[in-house]
């Protein structure tokens, strides 16, 4: 998302880098959020000699203490000496009461500067509920303090790291799903229960804690030859990355961060994540994929079969009107064809049309016009088509391109126009506008004949299609045929 407008880019100092790190913290801030039990809020400074809100970000292993949204707004009175005071020293300022928010919550607030290279670049405010009053088990306590840590990291630069995976989450593991701390020397420290579980489900007998988690993990490994080179690196807390581990028919997902002052590296944190149900159907799905596929190709090749046996028989008839026939369905067989090949190459909901029509333009008029010079011109483009209409519009354009090479030019030379528009009608809605046009003997008198290339067009362009069609008189000479169907419901 979008942190900084133009206004407060132009009046920030920012050196390289700043801004994408800035950007890259709040992306992977709900970590700091979810391990401090607060809610966070990023603040810069404006012109107006205030700060405003740019961000915001709850806890999702506690409850909020603000229950509005406020970000774009300038900050609180009572707030802003303790940012001011943060971004002036560089160091992580604490309010010395607990203050109350508009939600009548006691909290306790951290202002922590992010300073890179020797600038503070924002400020984040750090607000803890004060409202509880049990003891912090011990879990609470562990994750505060790493919180604490990577907050102090923040205000020397060291975290976010830019090695850090930017790419999809889908299956990365968050706080609640398993936490591990780790000492330098990669020996767990702590362990959440959530953790404890899911390491024995991989296949761990025995308690995580006080032992090598880099040895242990690369125990339960069966087969090193197919392992992530990463793992060993992220186990023992090295570097700031994500891979998985498998064993048992278990698969974790597992991320390290490392915990680092200006000595260096002096402990990590895990975090790991049970994604065996979701590598499962990710699994069917690409085997499901593969199967669609396959089925579209066998399509292909039995339609393309039936083409090559209408075509065999096709030779073999005497009749001109029983080979003729033959040869108009073999041709509406091969588009079929054509379209199944296309569905084989991806899986998405929609096809380049532009792609498959483009050839199967030119093949149909070649085949039409054997005796003819018949020159093929497209304008426009029918961009991305939802797949169900591919096929009926395939086999619409056929007939359409057939008949104004057969009848509309009457073996003669001439040109052959397919255009293509994407709009919108009198009521809003998209539409695609398609128009076939020849430059021959124009429209007969009285309505065309219904041959059954014709009454197919009708039926497709009216059932499948839900669209409509007409005939009119082409500028100079010429017939041109304008379908009109919807497409903004099928996308």
């Amino acid at each position: 998302m979008a942190i900084f407008s133009d206004q407060l880019r132009q009046g920030a100092d920012f050196g390289p880098g700043d801004e994408d790190w800035i950007h890259l913290l709040v992306g992977d801030w709900q970590l700091i959020a979810d391990l401090a039990f607060a809610d966070l809020v990023l603040w810069f400074p404006v012109p107006e000699g205030t700060y405003k809100a740019l961000a915001h970000v709850r806890p999702s292993t506690s409850h909020t203490v603000f229950h509005t949204d406020f970000v774009g707004e300038r900050i609180r009175k009572d707030l802003k000496p303790l940012v001011e005071s943060a971004w002036q020293s560089q160091d992580i300022v604490r309010s010395d009461t607990g203050l109350v928010s508009p939600g009548e919550h006691s909290m306790l607030i951290e202002a922590v500067p992010l300073v890179r290279n020797g600038r503070t670049l924002a400020v984040l405010s750090v607000h803890f509920d004060l409202s509880g009053s049990r003891l912090p088990s011990r879990l609470e306590l562990t994750y505060r303090q790493c919180a604490e840590d990577l907050l102090r990291m923040c205000t020397r630069g060291l975290w976010p790291d830019f090695a850090t995976p930017t790419g999809s989450r889908r299956g990365a593991p968050r706080v609640g799903d398993g936490f591990i701390r780790l000492d330098a020397d990669a020996v767990v420290q702590y362990a959440s229960p959530n953790a404890v579980s899911a390491y024995r489900r991989l296949g761990a007998a025995a308690a995580l804690e006080g032992v090598s988690l880099s040895e242990a993990t690369m125990a339960l490994v069966k087969d090193r030859r197919m392992t992530d080179e990463a793992l060993p690196l992220v186990v023992s807390g090295k570097m700031p990355w994500r891979t998985e581990v498998e064993s048992m028919g278990v698969t974790l997902s597992l991320r390290a961060i490392p915990l680092r002052n200006a000595k260096g590296r002096y402990g990590a944190l895990v975090l790991c994540r049970d994604v065996s149900e979701l590598r499962r159907r990710e699994k069917e799905l690409v085997s499901k994929d593969a199967t669609i596929r396959e089925i579209h190709h066998r399509v292909k090749n039995n339609l393309q079969t039936v083409a090559a046996l209408l075509r065999m028989q096709s030779r073999r008839m005497k009749s001109e009107e029983g080979r003729a026939g033959l040869d108009q369905a073999m041709r509406r067989v091969a588009t079929i064809a054509a379209v199944h090949e296309t569905l084989s190459q991806g899986l998405g909901d929609n096809v380049d049309f532009d792609e498959l029509i483009d050839r199967q333009f030119r093949m149909i008029v070649e085949i039409a016009s054997p005796g003819q010079r018949v020159k093929t011109q497209k304008t426009g483009a029918f961009g991305q088509l939802p797949a169900e209409l591919a096929t009926p519009l395939s086999l619409v354009i056929n007939e359409l391109v057939t008949n104004a090479v057969e009848h509309g030019l009457a073996e003669r030379d001439g040109t052959v126009q397919l255009e293509a528009e994407r709009k919108r009608n009198a009521v809003g809605e998209d539409v695609l506008l398609v128009a076939i046009s020849d430059d021959g003997v124009g429209l007969p008198e009285g309505p065309p004949s219904e041959g059954l290339g014709l009454q197919i067009v009708r039926t497709l362009v009216t059932s499948e299609l839900s669209g409509n069609i007409h005939w009119e008189d082409r500028t100079g000479k010429g017939t041109r045929v304008v379908i009109e169907l919807p497409v903004a419901a099928r996308r």
